[in-house]
């Protein structure tokens, strides 16, 4: 992928409705099958991540057909999901291993959890080990340093209720041992060191689960039934996070992301536009299964440098790699990201390929275990390895905004596919409008 755009052409104007949101989509899915019965649900994310759970659900016997934004999902609940006939191939996608992993680790039944080699080398640990507290009976690979990997061999098993502290913030490790305690109908406290997103907790309620949240503490009560999600999806926050940079870095820019999540714990990376400069508003539209969606609108201004420190990690780890960016090539003065070390167990090494990457574009940039250092200032043209990791190669496509010569992305191919399948279509929709704004202008 060769991208080449002038320095002064990144000004974004309009309005634009994000896909639906990756992480309430896999769950949507999810609780569809276990609550049982026939739901209709619109907007879900069209990335290859998302279709993955799909899949894997009608591995388990649900019946998951799709007609445009249009989902229908049929199933006779938790109890009635049945033994896979081969491996599951969970592709790319850490989410549908590990939330079904939860699931599985309660059905009466074998099944095995493979992924592709990005996956295979993730670590699984983290979910694996508080799973086994509960009784699970769960085999992976050894990875490096004693880390638990994939295939994941999973023999269902009768659980018992627990205590678990989490030991990491992360919302897939919360939401496999919500999963695992809902399916086997025992109750289950589960303690993070920090606040994750919060999507498993509010679906649940809001579909009726006795579940109640006191800080980084969430208590499961058990042996309670949940009605099957319905409606239409909000929209990405983390998706609109690559326009949304090149928007606010740009003075003249304005961009209405319209029916998107408001969930503050998504909104981490917006709270931070507004404190490095560009300005943010947002207006509530509606709810759904216990979240906000509404606009946000963001207009761009000079930015300034920022800093984020391990406790702000969790409400912008996946928005990490566009600030990197944007620090870069739309900032004055140090940037700073520590308490970031969960970057480099992601689809790559975030940290190191993001290092390289602004390096190869001219930018000063110190890294550390747990993050980097960048200096802002001016990035020219230069070749990039995205490592087939979706968010650095989208990452690199806003840089080509700010860089003064051609940017060249290796290892892109079908990167976006994972998460938003129509990247460049909307990234030139919202360029080329405002190029048409500007010829109409006197």
């Amino acid at each position: 992928m060769k991208i080449q755009e002038r320095a002064s052409s990144p000004r974004i104007r309009g309005k634009w409705p994000p896909p639906g949101d990756k992480s309430l989509s896999h769950r949507a899915l999810i609780f569809a099958a276990l609550a049982g019965g026939k739901t209709e649900l619109f907007r879900l994310n069209p990335g290859a991540d998302v279709e993955s759970t799909a899949a894997a659900l009608r591995a388990l016997g649900v019946k998951i057909a799709r007609r445009g934004e249009r989902w229908l999902v049929a199933s006779e609940g938790a109890g009635a999901l049945r033994a896979p006939a081969h491996p599951i191939d969970c592709g790319n996608s850490g989410t549908t291993m590990r939330l079904l992993a939860g699931v599985l680790a309660a059905c009466p039944f074998e099944s095995v959890l493979l992924g592709d080699e990005s996956l295979l080398r993730r670590p699984m640990s983290r979910i694996v080990l508080p799973l086994r507290r509960m009784g699970a009976r769960i085999e992976g690979q050894k990875g490096a340093a004693g880390e638990i990997t994939a295939p994941l061999a999973i023999r269902g098993a009768r659980l018992r209720g627990a205590a678990i502290d989490t030991g990491v913030a992360s919302a897939q490790v919360k939401s496999a041992i919500l999963l695992a305690a809902w399916t086997a109908g025992v109750p289950v406290e589960v303690r993070e060191p920090l606040r994750s997103r919060d999507h498993t907790e509010r679906m649940m309620r809001a579909l009726g689960a006795p579940l109640r949240v006191r800080g980084c503490r969430i208590h499961l009560e058990a042996g309670a039934g949940i009605a099957p999600p319905a409606g239409t999806v909000p929209g990405d926050p983390s998706a609109a996070a690559f326009f949304a940079a090149a928007a606010a870095a740009q003075p003249g820019s304005r961009l209405v992301l319209e029916d998107v999540l408001l969930n503050p714990t998504r909104l981490g990376f917006y709270r931070l536009l507004a404190r490095m400069g560009a300005r943010v508003t947002q207006r509530r539209r509606r709810m759904w299964c216990g979240e906000n969606a509404g606009d946000l609108i963001i207009e761009g201004a000079q930015l300034n440098a920022f800093r984020i420190a391990a406790a702000n990690v969790p409400a912008l780890v996946d928005e990490i790699p566009v600030l990197a960016v944007v620090a870069a090539g739309a900032c004055r003065g140090r940037s700073q990201i520590r308490g970031a070390a969960e970057l480099r167990v992601k689809e790559s090494d975030r940290v190191s390929a993001l290092t390289n990457g602004l390096r190869a574009l001219g930018a000063a940039v110190e890294e550390f275990p747990d993050g980097l250092a960048i200096e802002g200032g001016k990035l020219h043209g230069g070749r990039i390895d995205a490592q087939r990791d979706h968010r650095i190669a989208m990452a690199f496509r806003i840089a080509g905004l700010f860089a003064s010569g051609p940017v060249v992305i290796t290892g892109a191919a079908k990167a976006a596919l994972i998460s938003h399948p129509g990247f460049e279509r909307d990234l030139s929709a919202l360029l080329s409008t405002r190029r048409r704004t500007s010829r109409r202008s006197p």
